[in-house]
């Protein structure tokens, strides 16, 4: 434990995603917290890179170094860091304490889930077309597509380039599909519905790999769980995670 040196503890924890500094406060005051394995109280210090934060016993993503957010993007957002045309961007939705980037795009007029990190080797990963990670998309499209469109989804569409991978289709309702590529071309779900003559009328991205949250209100964001991080590095090979 750290006394002298460091960041207050309340600051790190709200920093972590634990709610203001004063909902802190009340945590490190029910005894709810410790630090490298010591009861906490109002008034420590600790060095967030160096010092092991438990809430309720469960480690807390305290480190400043690397971060992790889960943005639901609505319309009209676009995914960059900047935009020449002064459009808002995802970063004016996600309050952090570093600069962070998106991992990956959706385009100005596709909703749903978007992860925004500084962590590059995950980013890399993740965005990397080898890593087969899933997307998963609620599609509405233009009429009801018939099983033979449903089976060319399946099997792969050709485009103007190249064939798509398999992907998992399925009808949900009269119009709308749940899809699940492991591509990341560009505009790849709105081009394959279209290909077989379903224009999109309204796409949500609603799974990234193992990351999902059905109660996130467009235009939220939040901090991804130390957990979830962990579940994430997985499904792209990362089997080392460590966290101080």
């Amino acid at each position: 434990m750290n006394d002298g040196v460091g960041e207050r503890l309340q600051k790190v924890l709200a920093r972590a995603g634990f709610g203001s500094r004063r909902a802190c406060e009340l945590l490190i005051d029910a005894g709810r917290v410790t630090i490298d394995g010591e009861v906490a109280i109002l008034g420590n210090r600790v060095d967030p890179e160096s010092c092991e934060v438990k809430v309720d016993g469960i480690l807390a993503p305290t480190a400043p170094s690397s971060v992790y957010f889960l943005l639901n993007k609505p319309l009209g957002i676009v995914t960059t860091v900047d935009d020449p045309q002064g459009r808002p961007t995802v970063l004016s939705l996600v309050n952090s304490p570093v600069r962070v980037f998106p991992v990956g795009r959706l385009d100005m007029n596709t909703e749903g889930l978007i992860i925004l990190t500084n962590d590059g080797r995950l980013t890399h990963l993740i965005t990397h077309p080898s890593s087969g990670l899933e997307k998963e998309y609620l599609v509405r499209v233009t009429g009801d597509p018939a099983p033979g469109s449903l089976r060319k989804l399946r099997d792969g569409v050709l485009l103007e380039d190249g064939l798509t991978a398999p992907a998992q289709v399925t009808r949900v309702s009269d119009g709308v599909l749940r899809i699940v590529i492991h591509e990341g071309r560009n505009r790849q779900v709105r081009r394959m519905c279209s290909a077989v003559g379903h224009d999109v009328v309204r796409l949500v991205r609603t799974r990234i790999g193992p990351i999902h949250d059905a109660t996130l209100a467009p235009g939220v964001s939040r901090q991804l769980s130390l957990s979830e991080v962990r579940r994430l590095m997985e499904s792209v090979g990362i089997s080392n995670m460590t966290t101080k």
